[in-house]
């Protein structure tokens, strides 16, 4: 029998990682589809990748099929059809280059209508430090990043809203190292589920500071999630079970 051509083979396996978005491993006919986002213009978090790799794991768990890209080019009306949810992971833009945000015309026009016909959004760490000149991003989101202490502390965080269904199984206190993100424009009136204490990461603010929360936006829900800048974020069970908690939450599902 003849064997195949070794070159051709791996330059059909090269195409087919280049042409554009592609799902994971296919939970089956029905399963939420949702579009993991993960393309920046800003600080380029390492994290990225690893979390890519995760979020895939996690959505063959769940039972999801996760479609990875980093293409804006998929924010049109065509691109987005069939997504039941959008994952932005930690896609930062240049706050001092306008235009280093690739959401313009017909792009913002794709995600407006997304969200405004019940689609849902993750928003993980960086995802709030992007389009700092579009005024409605940041109120999607629920807030800009502003600043952070240096480094990675370790922090304590803990769960003020046993409630939601985001909080489901995930430890009421937990001590964890990340880089912790602070809030301009925050919305006051969104639903916090998670604080990190200030204190216990040197700060001298005596108000906790939100890290998780959600909040329901023009037609769709959202939720965010200031952890996730290390690498190691992305095996620790609390925040893969947080991050799976509000996944269905803003697709609506139990």
């Amino acid at each position: 029998m003849r064997r195949p051509n070794r070159l051709l083979l791996l330059t059909l396996g090269a195409l087919a990682m280049s042409a554009g978005p592609s799902a994971s491993a296919a939970p089956g006919r029905g399963a939420p589809r949702v579009l993991l986002f993960s393309h920046s213009t800003g600080y380029r978090h390492a994290s990225i990748e690893p979390g890519v790799a995760a979020i895939q794991g996690l959505g063959a768990r769940e039972k999801m099929t996760i479609v990875p890209s980093a293409d804006p080019n998929v924010f049109t009306p065509e691109g987005l059809r069939g997504f039941d949810a959008i994952i932005f992971l930690s896609t930062s833009t240049d706050p001092k280059k306008p235009e280093s945000e690739w959401f313009q015309g017909a792009r913002r026009d794709a995600l407006q209508s997304f969200v405004r016909r019940g689609g849902g959004v993750v928003g993980i760490h960086a995802a709030s430090d992007s389009h700092y000149h579009w005024p409605w991003y940041g109120k999607m989101i629920g807030g800009h990043f502003t600043r952070h202490p240096p480094g990675t502390p370790e922090g304590t965080l803990k769960v003020v809203d046993r409630k939601h269904p985001a909080t489901k199984g995930v430890q009421p206190t937990m001590r964890r190292v990340d880089e912790w993100y602070y809030f301009e424009d925050y919305n006051p009136e969104a639903r916090v589920l998670v604080t990190l204490d200030p204190a216990s990461i040197g700060e001298k603010d005596v108000n906790p500071n939100p890290i998780s929360w959600t909040h329901e936006f023009e037609g769709g829900r959202v939720f965010y999630t200031a952890m996730g800048h290390t690498t190691e974020t992305y095996s620790d069970r609390n925040f893969l079970t947080h991050l799976a908690n509000g996944l269905r939450w803003v697709m609506k599902k139990k």
